[in-house]
């Protein structure tokens, strides 16, 4: 483990937007906890990051358990003291379904996920950015902020309206500790979310045709990169955004403006 004096916590860091985060804080002198179930992909992240000379270790943590979650926060206390960033990244689409056919099973699974997960991580955050303040990032979405028109995904875009919600209690709540709580809204991403990702039959019945001008993503025609996204997450990181609290960011290229 390298002697870097900052620590960031990036939960779903094996893959996309957490991965490409971690490598862009390390990059900028982070050592890097990757929290997430483990397996290949974050261990993969890891050793990239170490072979460029930075520090990094996984820990296998299941993101909405919270007796795992504080293990990894103690773990964190115990190797570092403290902590300066912490990207709230991990989540799943989880089952796309009409409202009336959704399991009860489903919509918990997609809400537990992403939004206790976003509680756990905020809350056991607190004790260790309460001396010298830091910053969290989380990752929510346009869904359930900006834009409704996703048919079959309830859970999902209540899970991500519940974050942005979330961010701005705990913002307030948390700014005399000079802890700044931030959101970031991607619209579409090149990433590999659609592997968690359970369409139902009955969506058919409930879809709604919705038209959009040549290009769905105007400002560049396409979707946008987990670099792009790990910049983002880089600013609000960082002292440049030292006034920045409580606020949602959408990265979106104007997707959800149509």
């Amino acid at each position: 483990m390298s002697t870097y004096p900052k620590v960031a916590i990036v939960t779903g860091g094996g893959s996309g937007i957490g991965r490409s985060a971690a490598l862009k804080l390390s990059e900028e002198g982070y050592d890097i906890c990757i929290m997430d179930l483990k397996e290949g992909r974050a261990e993969k992240v890891k050793d990239e990051i170490t072979g460029n000379g930075g520090g990094a270790v996984v820990l296998d943590i299941d993101v909405k358990d919270e007796k795992r979650v504080k293990e990894g926060f103690d773990y964190v206390r115990d190797t570092f003291g403290s902590i300066q960033t912490v990207f709230v990244n991990a989540g799943i689409n989880g089952t796309l379904s009409s409202i009336e056919e959704m399991e009860v099973a489903e919509w918990d699974q997609t809400l537990e996920t992403n939004l206790r997960s976003t509680f756990l991580f905020v809350k056991h955050s607190i004790p260790l950015m309460k001396k010298d303040g830091g910053s969290i990032v989380i990752t929510s979405s346009i869904n359930g902020n900006r834009t409704f028109s996703n048919i079959g995904m309830a859970a999902y875009s209540t899970s991500k309206a519940g974050q942005t919600a979330f961010m701005k209690m705990a913002a307030l709540e948390l700014a005399k500790y000079k802890i700044r709580v931030n959101a970031i809204c991607p619209g579409a991403i090149q990433t590999n979310i659609s592997q968690n990702t359970t369409p139902k039959g009955n969506l058919k019945e409930v879809k709604i045709p919705v038209d959009y001008p040549e290009g769905s993503e105007p400002l560049e025609h396409g979707p946008g990169s987990p670099e792009q996204v790990a910049e983002l997450v880089s600013f609000l990181s960082s002292s440049r955004s030292s006034h920045i609290t409580g606020t949602e960011i959408y990265i979106d290229g104007a997707e959800s403006l149509l």
